[in-house]
């Protein structure tokens, strides 16, 4: 006699928002399971946008009337709403028994991001931040050559990230409720900055905001001392509507340096002592994958009992450590000593 295995239930996800950066989740999350999703505005339109893209994954995708019926009806939630309320409605996953994802930043506060940390690992649940750009084959490229010592020891990082202005919402432009540029969209470099550098010990930063309400322009440069020794320099600028979004980096150790332009035609190059050293280093890299995709398959793969993803709530809970102490830094014209 001969028993058959049951076939594992479809997972039920929830995502919770439905604006810009949710878009960027579905494809990815429609391949992992059954969407549930919730958002004050915009769920039925954005449901319906990618119902054929459901379809042709074999899977669903629903509203939720309330965040209390959502988390009711799913396994795992993936938080994509404005950062203002980022804590909130992590909390309410995590008292739901729920394992999360959050869109960056963790939380707006220190305290609000350590506190879902400690919340997290109390429940004996997984939060992790979606700190995508770890995903993107050429900051993992730069990760790998660190780890495996063909830069030798790093001196001197600079990282680069800019883009439009983001108007289509008045929360983005409000420091008080998104952190401005430093914590919107410098808080990528930042992460990656510590991610191959290490520790931090020191942060000092300056920004400049221009134009009008029709035409703003914001920069920011945030210099990061780490516990190595090693400098990192990092800019970040929202500039007029039709600016391109490109993104930049160029790292030297002692061995060695390795850039990447996101504007160039070979968007990396490497010189390094060693050049023999190079060849393997990293596997091919498909232009196709998805960074979005790729990191949460890696999450719920985690939730599953596989391996831990390689970025974890601390991370992100120091990412916004780092963030703010540039704000303070902005904000009191003094750099600002950290143990980070």
């Amino acid at each position: 006699m001969t028993t058959q295995s049951m076939p594992r239930p479809r997972r039920r996800i929830g995502l919770v928002g439905a604006g810009g950066i949710a878009v960027a989740h579905v494809p990815g999350l429609l391949r992992l399971g059954d969407l549930v999703v919730h958002s004050l505005d915009g769920a039925p339109e954005l449901a319906a946008a990618f119902s054929d893209e459901a379809a042709r994954a074999g899977s669903t995708i629903t509203v939720a009337d309330s965040l209390d019926d959502l988390l009711a009806a799913v396994d795992v939630v993936d938080v994509v709403v404005p950062t203002p309320a980022h804590a909130a409605v992590v909390r309410a996953a995590l008292a739901a028994g729920k394992h999360v994802v959050s869109e960056k930043p963790l939380a707006r506060t220190d305290a609000d991001a350590d506190d879902l940390v400690t919340g997290a690992a109390d429940a004996g649940l997984q939060l992790y931040p979606a700190h995508v750009v770890r995903w993107f084959p050429a900051y993992r490229r730069l990760h790998d050559a660190v780890t495996t010592g063909l830069l030798g020891d790093l001196a001197v990082l600079r990282f680069s990230r800019s883009g439009a202005f983001p108007t289509r919402v008045a929360w983005f432009g409000d420091p008080a409720q998104s952190g401005g540029i430093v914590m919107d969209q410098m808080i990528h470099d930042l992460d990656i900055a510590r991610w191959v550098a290490g520790p931090v010990t020191r942060v000092s930063a300056v920004t400049v905001r221009a134009g009008d309400d029709e035409h703003p322009v914001e920069a920011a440069h945030v210099l990061l001392t780490h516990a190595s020794g090693a400098i990192s320099h990092v800019a970040g600028l929202w500039g007029p509507q039709h600016l391109a979004f490109s993104t930049e980096y160029s790292v030297t150790g002692t061995l060695g340096s390795l850039s990447h332009s996101s504007l160039a035609e070979e968007d990396t190059r490497a010189d390094l002592a060693t050049p023999t050293a190079v060849d393997g280093f990293l596997p091919p890299v498909d232009p196709a994958e998805d960074p979005y995709a790729l990191e949460l398959a890696d999450f719920v793969a985690a939730f599953d009992g596989g391996p831990l993803p390689r970025v974890s709530a601390a991370d992100g809970a120091v990412a916004v450590h780092i963030a703010n102490a540039a704000l303070a830094s902005i904000e009191s014209g003094q750099p600002v000593e950290v143990t980070l």
